[in-house]
């Protein structure tokens, strides 16, 4: 996978020169446990640092809800190997997009606790990454504006994500915020000017419309951003209990705070089918494929390999080899989560830390949009 490098991200300077592309390793796209480095309770209190020459990453999760293991192989785990190999990590939480497909944001601060306790757990080091919240950064969300200008109401609509997240909306009416809601993903990786973003297969139109908004910029006021490239996980789509994939608005997810008990039974309301023989074969048994990949990710191991070891077990083998594969590998983040919800202090902490250095960056790149685009204030 190809990946666009700066030469560094000052939040005190305007960007500079684009680097040529490399690749990330073959090291750091593998599979890996969970690290078992826990984040330091210590860090800075002072105005952002300079960069020494990195890569920056941004991704983030509405707090609509807990992680699961979607999320987690999906990109969680590549965010702590990257972040463990020296890239610069920042992890937004966009609590305004809640509203894009609901009325009402439920209990987002505990959502938004609960997000931060599942990024400790897994292995963010808030001394390394800035972990912040839509809603305290002005200046990213003014960029919204100029960045509209840049696409059709035709693009928005053709958007595949879009078109399943409408599908899948608690509301009567789509709102515009639900068709904005690319444009504002945009903006989130944009105001860092970040190199590389984890997604999933799903979340890959997006980014290729906020390729399509940094290159419309560019060509229309000059250089200003860069172009993203896109790092797929070895799983950048899981299936959910159901076979379709794991979303939490689906009720088909495994959340990582879930206890041994609560992951068991979710297993075991997993979908099948009738042949007792189990087999990899994601086309035509989703269902069953679905578990053996997780067990395989779980134990590092091919997938195949987990079905032929299962063989004519049936369901009930396959549910018992998943579910002791998944509960072996959660449970030292399960035991981190666990330590950090006990302080919830520090968890308010590292967002105020995190909102504070991403704060440094945004007012640098609007005032350098402000500028490209003839000195707007």
């Amino acid at each position: 996978m190809a990946l666009l490098l700066r030469s560094g991200h000052d939040t005190c300077t305007p960007s500079r020169a684009v680097r040529p592309r490399t690749a990330l390793s073959h090291a750091q796209l593998s599979s890996a446990q969970p690290s078992e480095t826990w984040p330091s309770r210590t860090y800075a209190r002072h105005p952002p640092r300079e960069a020494s020459p990195m890569t920056r990453l941004l991704t983030g999760d509405r707090p609509t809800g807990p992680l699961h293991l979607g999320h987690y192989f999906g990109t969680l785990q590549n965010r702590v190997r990257l972040q463990d190999d020296g890239m610069e990590v920042l992890l937004v939480i966009p609590d305004y997009q809640v509203i894009t497909d609901r009325d009402v944001a439920e209990d987002l601060l505990r959502h938004t606790h609960g997000l931060v306790l599942d990024y400790l757990a897994a292995g963010i080091d808030p001394a390394r990454a800035t972990v912040f919240t839509h809603s305290a950064v002005p200046a990213l969300n003014q960029l919204l504006l100029p960045f509209l200008s840049l696409v059709s109401v035709a693009e928005l609509g053709r958007n595949p994500t879009v078109k399943d997240e409408i599908a899948h909306s608690r509301q009567s009416a789509v709102s515009g915020l639900m068709f904005t809601y690319p444009v504002h993903q945009a903006a989130d990786i944009l105001f860092c000017k970040a190199d590389v973003v984890p997604v999933g297969q799903d979340q890959v139109p997006h980014l290729e419309l906020t390729r399509t908004i940094a290159r419309r910029f560019n060509d229309r006021y000059g250089h200003v951003f860069p172009e993203p490239e896109a790092l797929l996980s070895a799983a950048p789509l899981l299936l959910g209990t159901d076979g379709t994939k794991m979303s939490k608005s689906r009720s088909n997810s495994v959340p990582l705070s879930a206890t041994a008990d609560e992951t068991a039974a979710l297993i075991r309301r997993a979908t099948t089918d009738a042949d007792r023989r189990i087999t990899y074969d994601p086309t035509n048994r989703p269902g069953v494929s679905g578990l053996v990949q997780l067990a395989a990710l779980c134990q590092d191991r091919d997938p195949h390999d987990v079905a032929a070891e299962i063989g004519d077990g049936g369901a009930a083998a396959l549910k018992r080899t998943v579910t002791e594969a998944v509960n072996t590998y959660l449970a030292p983040m399960r035991a981190r989560r666990a330590e950090y919800a006990r302080d919830l202090p520090y968890v308010r902490e590292v967002l105020h830390e995190g909102n504070k250095r991403a704060n440094a960056i945004a007012e640098v790149t609007l005032d350098e949009v402000r500028a490209a685009m003839g000195g707007f204030r």
